[in-house]
């Protein structure tokens, strides 16, 4: 297992509940509903949950007492929780569905089965469409309305459908058998097509009143119907008056509209807030009508002061640099008139050869998608500014702590992992005032130590690292912090002080005696290795942050660079003993294991392989 610690502790240790401002989050969390989604530290994706009320439901996931033992297990690895504000808490269920099949996040148990959310199927095949329930892959030839947020809904739909609009729902086999009408026909759900009980004609203009009335056209339903009301009446058809009267009370009825899932638009959603000099820009990606999923990007230090500024900065380096992309919208919906959006639509049809339209003056559905996605981002960047807030007062506290004259700006830590002295690698990570920089992260495989030298590899490590600073190829940190005791900070110290490096200072990370977090002892590299007693709670947390990060990198690249050298074949780089013999070689003895018992004479006796080649392999494999 890795020297510095188990992967199962380490991984907690990293997500404990310091390394998420849950607190300051809650504070500018808003009470409307929507969903959000939990992340670990690399960005993945844990959990997706929808809420009817965001802030009552995410502040249950950090109470004392009460939870469960895998809602505890979720807590302790969440380090980032993103949301996306819904109208209401249905649309939030459908786009928790398409989040949870998109990220398949695995806190999402209960969820993760092959089930899909339920459609309505309209048929277009035969002179007698069909209405029917469908959930699955989408192979028949028709038009699929949905996705409904549950059976029961579509279930309730079709029975609507049935009573005002009496299109088929038998399956075609029942229909095309029957030589007399059904029960349907006689409780008046459905016109009996089966048996020529209705005009061609007016069964069209029944499917067509179901199609419009699922794309959600009821309006230019109910005017149709009213004129036919009219005429009838005018006609004397005082029944058939009636039948449309009917329909006509059944629509006003069940009449509402869905915005989750709307038209059949290829649309990108983006929206922009600029606050106190920092920027968020949250988009909704929109295909066939549907809200596939959302995200959240926060441009750094950004000049622009208005929306317009910051998303005519950005859209052209999201959209030109993925100008080769299948899945480019057809249009652009923004929250701000910009100035370059002319330019920025040239520039596309240059590159793509279509035209993307970028429209900020909308209407209807449109209107509510992008009034979505500007609350998201003006949420997300509350929640983002009270967290960088935290920070800076959390690098206040370390400078308090230890000392300084000046507030750092940069810090390094240093950490080693291994399993029982193989594949040994070396992580550095950076943190600013910012938080985790990670373009500035490094790994380092070391080699040429005695297995299980954690000194050792420490040395390696840092004098590599620092050897490059002082050629010019990065920045010096303003503290070094080294996961260990007075050995660990002695090699770092000898490291610097051969390397010249000054200004630097170093502060090693003691686990101490219970190894629990908020219990490190804190050791000052000077002449005398002062023990900072009482360190501030504040800066215990930066420091678990950073520590901890150092323990995710370097055992991620650890297990990555053993699983790389588990997976080659102890016959590679034997000379002579190239793909074909491997495979030859193998396939006589059944496997590498039986291939280590082999005699040179027993490997002779596979084809291809003489004397010189087998003594090769013998060699190889018996100093292996």
């Amino acid at each position: 297992m890795p020297s510095s610690s188990d992967p199962f502790s380490a991984k907690n240790r990293y997500t404990s509940i310091m390394a998420f401002d849950h607190q300051s989050f809650l504070k500018s969390l808003t009470q409307r509903p929507g969903i959000y989604q939990m992340l670990d530290g690399e960005g993945q994706v844990l959990y997706v949950g929808k809420a009817k009320n965001l802030k009552n439901r995410v502040t249950s996931y950090f109470r004392k007492t009460g939870l469960t033992a895998k809602t505890a297990a979720l807590v302790k690895r969440i380090v980032q929780i993103d949301v996306t504000v819904t109208e209401t808490e249905t649309e939030a269920l459908i786009l928790e569905h398409n989040l949870i099949k998109q990220y398949r996040p695995p806190f999402n148990i209960l969820m993760r089965d092959d089930k899909s959310y339920p459609y309505i199927f309209i048929s277009d095949r035969d002179q007698w469409p069909r209405l029917s329930f469908h959930r699955g892959p989408k192979k028949a030839k028709g038009t699929y309305f949905g996705p409904f947020p549950s059976v029961h809904a579509v279930r309730e739909s079709m029975s609507f459908l049935q009573k005002v609009f009496r299109v088929r729902q038998c399956e075609d086999v029942f229909f095309k058998n029957r030589s007399r009408p059904c029960l349907q026909y006689q409780i008046k759900r459905c016109s009996a097509p089966c048996v020529g009980f209705v005009k061609p004609d007016d069964y069209a203009e029944d499917v067509n009143l179901t199609r419009l009335y699922l794309d959600g056209k009821a309006e230019k339903i109910l005017q149709q119907l009213e004129r036919d009301m009219d005429k009838s009446s005018i006609e004397l058809e005082f029944e058939k008056a009636g039948e449309y009267r009917d329909q006509i009370s059944a629509l006003r009825q069940v009449q509402a509209q869905q915005m989750i899932e709307k038209g059949r638009g290829t649309i990108d959603v983006v929206a922009g807030a600029v606050t106190n000099g920092q920027a968020c820009v949250h988009m909704l990606y929109v295909r066939q009508g549907r809200i596939l999923g959302s995200r959240s990007y926060y441009p750094k230090a950004p000049l622009a002061e208005k929306v317009s500024e910051l998303l005519d900065e950005f859209l052209p380096h999201l959209y030109l640099d993925g100008a080769g992309r299948p899945d480019l919208p057809k249009e652009i919906l923004v929250n701000a008139s910009l100035e370059g959006a002319e330019v920025l639509t040239d520039a596309l049809k240059e590159r793509i050869g279509r035209n993307i339209e970028i429209r900020d003056s909308v209407r209807g559905f449109r209107a509510k998608w992008i009034e979505l996605a500007q609350r998201t981002a003006e949420q997300n960047l509350a929640g983002k500014l009270a967290s960088k807030q935290t920070l800076q007062q959390r690098f206040e506290s370390l400078r308090e702590t230890i000392g300084l004259d000046e507030v750092p700006e940069r810090l390094e830590c240093f950490d080693i992992s291994h399993s029982s002295g193989e594949a040994v690698v070396a992580s550095c990570v950076v943190f600013d005032s910012n938080g985790a920089l990670k373009s500035d992260y490094r790994r380092f495989n070391i080699e040429n130590i005695t297995g299980g030298d954690d000194y050792a590899a420490m040395e390696q490590a840092i004098r590599r690292r620092y050897t490059r600073l002082m050629k010019g190829e990065g920045k010096l940190p303003d503290i070094l912090l080294i996961d260990g005791g007075k050995g660990q900070i002695g090699v770092a110290k000898s490291v610097l002080a051969d390397l010249g490096v000054v200004g630097v200072v170093v502060l090693g990370v003691a686990k101490g005696t219970t190894r629990k977090p908020g219990m490190e002892t804190l050791i000052l590299a000077d002449q005398d290795n002062k023990v900072i007693a009482r360190p501030q709670q504040a800066a215990l947390h930066l420091i678990q942050q950073i520590r901890d990060e150092a323990h995710r990198f370097a055992i991620t690249g650890h297990k990555q660079r053993r699983d790389k050298k588990r997976r080659t074949s102890a016959l590679e780089g034997i000379p002579g003993v190239g793909p074909t013999r491997r495979r030859d070689l193998l396939k006589h003895f059944g496997g590498i294991i039986e291939v280590k018992k082999a005699s040179v004479a027993d490997l002779m006796k596979v084809e291809n392989i003489n004397k010189k080649v087998a003594e090769a392999i013998y060699g190889a494999l018996y100093n292996d």
